[in-house]
């Protein structure tokens, strides 16, 4: 049996109150959170409804059932495409970020960078690892991750720093576990995720080891403070709220203050050497997963761009037709490159097939250039009514209302009710709070740009295009194709 949203809640509701809002301390069961679990509740709607079976679902052979796709390791192409397309689908139904990705992004890091560390250092951590998968996947957990550290002053390592727990650190280590303290900053999703993956954040030296720390724990550990702030849109509880006004999302500053951790649900301590290698791990699953999410926001904001320029009455005109074709371009190539990743991508030790980091890192790189254009398409097609329409109340009541309703008219093929719902979702989607978040989001959500441009320089191979440019160039007399070889996909059988 699939887990439903309704057990997610009864879960959720008897955590320990450890969210922090404006200053109170609120359990989750607070009505400011809650249009970010709503978000969470798609993906469990889609993973019980059978028209989306073994979209939203897969086969674990962990457990050997099936379960939530949110909640399985991808072992084959098919998995990464078919994880990507059900990021698509629940991106779109929630107006945006599905947000349980970083769940999902977290365990793959810690499955594939346990094994690892295991064959360099004669560890157990994987078999560790194991053992709590199968309690993560028995149980289909809403999960999130907790990466980026507040980093402090950002020329000095973590060791070097004034404030040590500006970079969450090993502070004690007993016979029965760990303690460790810190602060992680801009976590999604925490506030209401049942556990919580807490991976590096950045490349680390020796003199860092104790800053080489990975576990998972209930997100309402004793010690653990989240202090939120949550992102809703205005009217969000009014009788004639649209759907995307009753969706949002929650960040939260996570402060460890001497938080227990025992030894079950450690996975790497001190092991200083892969910090970098399994903050890139999540990093890249996560920009592998922007291919299904931000291409989803791209087709969201062209059909609102589509809507506005009808209600303009200004459809068919040559420079809006020109300016819709950008979504276009940037929805398909984004996608396009999340299809490639996992086609391009390789089977891990750990058994987890593992995107390719060049193609996943393309596609999150072209959405995040391109977020802020996507919304001056819609601004230019739409025009300043986003920001100065009148309030909706003035619709309803008061002497103005029948003006109001032919003012709010462009196209007399639209009524006043269905062009005030079109001018109020331009308002909602281009000028609210949650518009605001999307765009900051948009170009750093999954780790800054500097991070893409350093993934791509550790993985792309310059030297393979200078030999072909010295080959055609007459400076070499042959040239050594042997590396095209590389380039074949990894189908797998699923795929056949």
């Amino acid at each position: 049996m699939l887990r439903t949203k309704e057990q997610y809640h009864e879960s959720l509701f008897k955590m320990r109150p450890n969210i922090y809002i404006g200053g109170n301390k609120v359990g989750r069961d607070d009505p400011m959170i809650a249009p970010g679990i709503k978000v969470y509740d798609i993906s469990f709607d889609l993973a019980n409804d059978p028209a989306w079976k073994g979209i939203a679902t897969a086969h674990s052979p962990i457990v050997n059932k099936e379960v939530n796709r949110f909640c399985h390791l991808p072992e084959n192409p098919y998995d990464l495409m078919l994880k990507q397309k059900l990021i698509h689908l629940g991106s779109r139904r929630a107006g945006g970020c599905i947000q349980r990705c970083m769940g999902q992004d977290g365990i793959t890091a810690l499955a594939v960078c346990t094994k690892e560390i295991d064959e360099a250092k004669g560890t157990d951590y994987h078999a560790r690892f194991l053992k709590f998968l199968h309690y993560y996947i028995e149980n289909e957990i809403a999960g999130c991750c907790a990466q980026t550290d507040s980093k402090g002053d950002r020329l000095k390592r973590p060791s070097q720093q004034e404030n040590p727990d500006h970079y969450l650190r090993i502070v004690e280590k007993r016979s029965d576990g760990i303690i460790v303290r810190g602060y992680k900053m801009s976590i999604t999703t925490a506030a209401y995720a049942e556990e919580m993956a807490v991976v590096p954040t950045r490349a680390l030296t020796e003199e860092d080891q104790d800053y080489a720390v990975a576990f998972v724990i209930p997100s309402d550990t004793e010690g653990v403070k989240m202090v939120t702030r949550p992102v809703w849109m205005r009217g969000k509880d009014s009788k004639d709220s649209n759907p995307y006004c009753q969706m949002g999302v929650s960040d939260s500053v996570i402060i460890f203050d001497n938080v227990f951790v025992p030894w079950e649900r450690v996975f790497m301590c001190g092991e200083w050497e892969f910090g970098r290698r399994i903050a890139l791990l999540f990093a890249n699953s996560h920009r592998h997963s922007y291919c299904g999410c931000k291409p989803a926001i791209s087709d969201i904001l062209c059909g609102t761009s589509l809507l506005a320029a009808e209600a303009n009455n200004i459809a068919k005109a040559s420079h809006v037709r020109e300016k819709i074709s950008e979504f276009a371009s940037a929805s398909a190539l984004a996608y396009s490159a999340g299809i490639a990743a996992a086609l391009f991508g390789q089977k891990t030790s750990s058994g987890v097939f593992f995107p390719n980091e060049i193609y996943a890192n393309v596609g999150r790189r072209l959405t995040g250039e391109l977020i802020y254009h996507e919304y001056n398409i819609l601004t230019e097609i739409a025009g300043g009514i986003s920001a100065t329409m009148p309030f909706h109340e003035d619709f309803e009541k008061g002497e103005n209302v029948e003006d109001l309703k032919k003012f709010i008219v462009r196209n007399p093929n639209f009524s006043a009710e269905d062009s005030l719902k079109i001018w109020k979702f331009v308002e909602d989607l281009g000028c609210s709070p949650i518009s605001a978040w999307y765009k900051i989001a948009g170009v750093h959500g999954g780790g800054s740009p500097i991070m893409e441009t350093i993934s791509l320089n550790l993985d792309y191979d310059y030297e393979e295009k200078k030999r072909v440019a010295r080959y055609l160039a007459g400076l070499d007399p042959e040239l050594d194709d042997s590396s095209m070889l590389d380039l074949a996909p990894t189908l797998g059988t699923s795929l056949v």
